[in-house]
């Protein structure tokens, strides 16, 4: 690899900084609140609030929610630029295949 130095000044403004990135961001901090609110879990439990529908894939917080380990939540295949490829993860997968 290069040598260069990250300008993480550009990556933020490039992509964290937008208003689509920001509203997305929004969306699930809402979706956690409400999770919560409700009793279903609680800050540092190790828990994700899970889309039912990814919101990569055009999910809404209407669409509904559940709640899993972080684990299992980020294990689904993504390209190399980080975008989601397959809502079925590396785990289910194989199950499927046997």
């Amino acid at each position: 690899m290069a040598d260069k130095k990250r300008n993480y000044r550009k990556e933020y403004d490039n992509y964290q900084g937008t208003e689509e990135q920001k509203k997305k961001r929004a969306k699930r901090n809402a979706a956690r609140r409400k999770a919560e609110k409700e009793g279903r879990v609680k800050k540092g439990d190790g828990k994700d609030v899970a889309h039912k529908k990814a919101m990569d894939k055009g999910g809404k917080n209407s669409d509904g929610t559940r709640i899993e380990s972080k684990s299992r939540n980020r294990s689904f295949k993504r390209d190399s630029k980080g975008n989601l490829v397959s809502e079925t993860s590396k785990r289910e997968r194989k199950k499927k295949n046997t």
